[in-house]
C-alpha cells in the first residue's frame, strides 16, 4: 500500500527521486529527508548543478563523449594520439578506460551495441560517423573495445566489415583478459589496463 504524506510537496519530491535507476521509494524517502536537513544554499547549489547538467552538457561532435563544448577535452588535447581511435559502447566505458591511465589515444562512443531484442540496429548507433571519421584520414588504428557479449561481438564484426575497405588500417581488440559477458565499465582497472596494453589483431573466426 502506497504511503501518503502530510505535505504534497514532500510527496512529489519522493515521487521524483524514486524515478532514478535503482532507487525505490524507501531510499527516495531517506534522500528527501536528507535534502530537508540540508541548508538552503547547498540545496540551491545541488539543484543548479543538475539543471546546468541537463541544459548545458553537450555531446562531442567528433567522438560523441560528453563535453561542455563542441569538441571534448580528450579530442582537443594535442598530447593525445589522434591516429588511434578506441571504439566503445557508452560514456561509462570511456571513464573506465581513462581510469586505467594506460591509453593515450582518442575515442568513438557508439551509444549502444547492435541488439535486435532492444530494437537497436546499426543505423541507431554512431557507426557511420566512425566510418566517415576513418575515411577522412589520419587514423591508423581502430581498437574495438566492446564488451565480450554476443551483442558486442556482433557489433565488432559489423564494424570490421564496414572498415575493411580502408587499406593499411590496423583493426585491434582488447586482449581477452575479460571474461565472457563482461562489460568494460564493471571490469577492474588493472585487468582493463592490461587488456588495452596487450591488445591483439581483430580476426573474424569463421
Amino acid at each position: 500500500m502506497e504511503q501518503h504524506y502530510s505535505s504534497d510537496l514532500f510527496e512529489h519530491a519522493v515521487d521524483e527521486f524514486s524515478k532514478l535507476p535503482g532507487i525505490g521509494r524507501k531510499t527516495a524517502l531517506r534522500m528527501v529527508l536528507h535534502v530537508l536537513r540540508m541548508d538552503v544554499n547547498s540545496v540551491d547549489a545541488m539543484t543548479g548543478a543538475i539543471s546546468r547538467l541537463r541544459h548545458d552538457v553537450k555531446y562531442c561532435r567528433v567522438c560523441h563523449n560528453i563535453s561542455d563544448v563542441d569538441v571534448c577535452q580528450i579530442c582537443s588535447n594535442p598530447l593525445r594520439d589522434s591516429s588511434t581511435v578506441c571504439v566503445v559502447e557508452n560514456i561509462q566505458d570511456v571513464m573506465a578506460i581513462e581510469a586505467t591511465g594506460q591509453y593515450r589515444g582518442l575515442y568513438h562512443v557508439l551509444g549502444g551495441v547492435i541488439s535486435p531484442v532492444d530494437g537497436l540496429g546499426p543505423s541507431d548507433l554512431e557507426i557511420q560517423s566512425l566510418v566517415d571519421r576513418v575515411g577522412a584520414g589520419g587514423v591508423s588504428e581502430v581498437i574495438l573495445a566492446l564488451g565480450s557479449t554476443m551483442e558486442g561481438d556482433t557489433t565488432s564484426f559489423f564494424i570490421s566489415r564496414k572498415l575493411a575497405r580502408f587499406d593499411g588500417l590496423r583493426l585491434t581488440m582488447l586482449a581477452r583478459g575479460l571474461s565472457v559477458n563482461d562489460e568494460l565499465q564493471y571490469t577492474d582497472e588493472v585487468t582493463l589496463g592490461r587488456s588495452i596494453t596487450n591488445r591483439v589483431e581483430f580476426r573474424v573466426e569463421m
